[in-house]
Parts: C-alpha cells; sequence; structure tokens
C-alpha cells in the first residue's frame, strides 16, 4: 500500500503525518483565547459536585455549550448522560468519554473555590474531565474544516458507582441510535502527578473492581452475658484479619491483586451485642482466573469464621457494583502516542504500570467492538511533585485521587487536558483532504479489506 499503511486492529490510517500535525496545530490555536473562559467552568464545577445519577446541573452546562456550538444533543439518557454528535462529512466515528460525577467527601483544600456542597466533592477531578472535553468539543467544532468524519462526545454519570456507563448502553446508547455506533473510544483521567505529563499503560491498564458487602448473622443478647449469644462482631472482626490472608498466601506473587475493608458497622450500645454486622470490601484483580479464585477464597472464609462461631445463618454477600478489566489497545495506543509527540515533545509522555483504581469507561468501547485508549493527565504542581518524589515521599505529600485534599492544579492541566483529547481525536478522525479510499480504510475494522 503506498499511500496508507494498517495496524493491528485492521483499521488503515493516513501516513501523512505531516498533515495531522498542521490540523493540530490549527485546531488547537484558539485555545488560549478560550482559556479564561474554561478556568472559570472548572471552577464553577468544582464549586457545585453533584453525586452519581444527579448531575442535572453539570448535564445541563454540557448541553448548552454543546448547543451552541453545533452539535445534536441529546439529553437524559441514564437520568444525566449527555451526549453530543457532530457529523462532518465522511470518516471514522470518534467516541470522546468524560465523567461528570463527585464524591460523598468533605473538601480540605482550603482553596477559595471549594466546594459549596456540606459532603460532597470533586475529589476524583471528574470537574476537570468534564471542562477538557467541553474545550476539545468547542475547538474541534470550530475546527471542522481540518477533519472528516463523526465526533460523539459523551459525559457520563455515576462512573464511581461503577454504573453510568452500563446504564447508558442498557438505556440505548448505540441500540436504539442515540448515538452512532464508534469506531474508537477515548478518554482520560487526571492522576496525582506532575501538570504537563501524560501517562500511558498498553493492554490491561487499570483493574476490575469488586465491591462486597457481607452480612455476619448472629444471635444477639447483654453484654453482660456473652455465652447466650453468637457475637457477630467477633465473627466478623476474625473475618476481617483472615481475608488478608487471600493476597498474601493464595494469589501468585506474579499475580495483582488487592483486597481492602473499608466499612465494619455493627451494633449501637456499649452493653448490647448485636444479632449481626456488615462488612463492605473492595477487590482488585487484573485477571479472570485470579478474581475468579479471590471471591471464591473470601466466600469461603466467610462462611468458614460463621461455622467456627456456631452461626445458625450463613453469611449473605451483595455485590454492590462490578467494573470490567480496562485493557487498552496497543494499536490505538501507539497511533495516538506518535501525535502526542508532535504536539507535546516525548519528554512529555512516559509509560506507567496498570493502576489498581477501576473504571467503566471500557464498556463503552466493549459494546461498539471498538479499540480504546484510556491515558492519565498529569494534574499535580510540577515542583511539589518533583520535591516529593526527590525526597521518596509521594505517598505522604501528595494527595491522591479521593482524597479531601486532591484539588488539581488549573494550570497547565486544563490547557493539556483539552489538547490532549482534541489531539487524540484529530488522530483519529480522517483528514478534511482525506481520498475516499483512505476515509473507508481509516473507518473499517475488518482487518481483511486491510490486508488485501
Amino acid at each position: 500500500m503506498s499511500d496508507s499503511d494498517s495496524d493491528t486492529t485492521g483499521r488503515t490510517r493516513p501516513t501523512d503525518d505531516a498533515e495531522h500535525s498542521d490540523d493540530s496545530a490549527a485546531v488547537l490555536a484558539p485555545l488560549d483565547d478560550r482559556l479564561a473562559d474554561l478556568v472559570a467552568l472548572y471552577e464553577d464545577l468544582h464549586r457545585h459536585p453533584e453525586l452519581g445519577f444527579q448531575e442535572t446541573r453539570t448535564a445541563a452546562e454540557a448541553a448548552r455549550r454543546l448547543t451552541g456550538c453545533g452539535y445534536d444533543v441529546t439529553t437524559g439518557i441514564a437520568e444525566t448522560g449527555v451526549v453530543g454528535v457532530l457529523r462532518n462529512g465522511p470518516g471514522p466515528v470518534v467516541l470522546l468519554r468524560a465523567d461528570m460525577d463527585a464524591l460523598p467527601v468533605t473538601e480540605n483544600s482550603g482553596l477559595d473555590y471549594a466546594s459549596t456542597v456540606p459532603g460532597r466533592m470533586h475529589a476524583c477531578g471528574h470537574d476537570v474531565h468534564v471542562t477538557c472535553l467541553l474545550g476539545a468539543a468547542d475547538l474541534l467544532a470550530a475546527g471542522r474544516d481540518r477533519w472528516s468524519g463523526t465526533l460523539i462526545v459523551l459525559f457520563q454519570p455515576a462512573e464511581e458507582v461503577g454504573s453510568g456507563a452500563r446504564a447508558m448502553l442498557d438505556a440505548g446508547l448505540y441500540s436504539k441510535g442515540l448515538v452512532p455506533t464508534p469506531d474508537v473510544v477515548l478518554a482520560q483521567h487526571v492522576a496525582p502527578f506532575g501538570a504537563g505529563l501524560l501517562a500511558y499503560c498498553p493492554g490491561p491498564c487499570m483493574a476490575a473492581a469488586d465491591s462486597l458487602e457481607i452480612t455476619f448473622h448472629g444471635t444477639g443478647g447483654h453484654g453482660s452475658r456473652p455465652e447466650t449469644t453468637v457475637d457477630p462482631i467477633l465473627m466478623a472482626a476474625a473475618f476481617v484479619q483472615r481475608v488478608q490472608s487471600v493476597v498474601a498466601r493464595e494469589v501468585a506473587p506474579q499475580d495483582r491483586a488487592v483486597v481492602s475493608v473499608g466499612s465494619f458497622h455493627a451494633g449501637d450500645g456499649a452493653n448490647v451485642i448485636p444479632d449481626r454486622a456488615v462488612v463492605r470490601l473492595s477487590v482488585r484483580t487484573f485477571d479472570e482466573t485470579v478474581r475468579t479464585a479471590v471471591l471464591a477464597a473470601i466466600d469461603r472464609m466467610a462462611r468458614a469464621e460463621a461455622a467456627a462461631s456456631g452461626a445458625d445463618r450463613a453469611p449473605e454477600t451483595e455485590v454492590l457494583d462490578s467494573f470490567p478489566v480496562t485493557v487498552n489497545d496497543p494499536a490505538v495506543l501507539r497511533q495516538v502516542n506518535e501525535q502526542f509527540t508532535k504536539v507535546f515533545g516525548e519528554q512529555r509522555l512516559f509509560a506507567y504500570g496498570p493502576a489498581t483504581g477501576s473504571e467503566d469507561a471500557g464498556l463503552l468501547a466493549t459494546a461498539a467492538g471498538a479499540p480504546l485508549y484510556y491515558w492519565w493527565l498529569g494534574g499535580w504542581d510540577p515542583e511539589e511533585f518533583r520535591t516529593a518524589l526527590a525526597a521518596g515521599r509521594l505517598a505522604q505529600d501528595i494527595p491522591s485521587n479521593h482524597s479531601p485534599r486532591f484539588v488539581p492544579v488549573v494550570r497547565p492541566t486544563l490547557t493539556m487536558g483539552v489538547q490532549a483529547l482534541t489531539a487524540a481525536a484529530l488522530d483519529q478522525l480522517a483528514p478534511a483532504e482525506s481520498t475516499p479510499a483512505q476515509t473507508a480504510g481509516r473507518a473499517g475494522r475488518d482487518g481483511a479489506a486491510a490486508a488485501g
């Protein structure tokens, strides 16, 4: 093939990288003039965090801005989900995704734009994600003479509880034609490393997650007569200790798994032994075989502790939420990273190991049969990050996602986040001057056509 090359997904790409670089520069050029508005938007979103499936204010602002940019907008998907579609001639269908929900966390940042909602905070940076995607959507709409294809921008509710992407799919995102089925799905997440950097991980990049609630049943009674009871607190406490051995003794060293107990509730009075104790825990794995084995071990240990305590009823386990493994497509990752290198320079891009956090963005790609690329956007003050890294104090000095002190620096985080989404989309869309053969090949995923 003289004018294109094919990758392992079977999608054919034009080889004129210089043309793509020129397109990116032209489309990104207005960003400086738009940045003040994006900063104001970000600070407003941060002041007004909304929990999953309650993101009405955030969704309304996203819809308003997309409509103003000329997108076909659909709202109310799975309660609060918003999509905008911009059809701009023949070519690939590219989906850019941002999550919108905040967390039940009380902010402790001291910022003048801190959360005004008691017990609610954008502690995972989803306000950054929404702002960056709206910025990219604006630039790509304004620069539509530089690309061809269909662009979908998707604002997803309820990522934190693992059900937002699934709910949008179940509401007919693809099956009812609310958006065209994408050829590729692209997303990013702000992370606690130096702003101005991007990190990537080929293949499995974020863990599968299962959140469980286990209820241990005992026999309650007076605290002065424990011999007449079956104490569920003792039972559950023994389980909490023993369950730590799942990773330590039942997972091979070359595999990765995390089991963390995050909640333990039992009883209301000092002199009353309750009749039940409830434990909530989170399981993270990267391999389905390991996941199955870990979940089975947790169930076995819970039942064994109940039996050892003489409980009349076996524990009950409820799955609260479940995320699949997030898997990056190596070919798309390589393609987009080449564009990132041209836009940002090689020194701004670095490889990162799989993260034990979890995501549901991969469901949007899997349901479409499309490849996914999900990268990390640096968000912390670069000098503070370098100082902590040099001192070996990253864990102590740099707040992680979900911390009440996790607030990314505004610049250059927003600037680079908008640039990254825009450049990635342009890389996967067709250039405006593509020949019909190039456009059709770039949109295809059948492999055979590309090979021919």
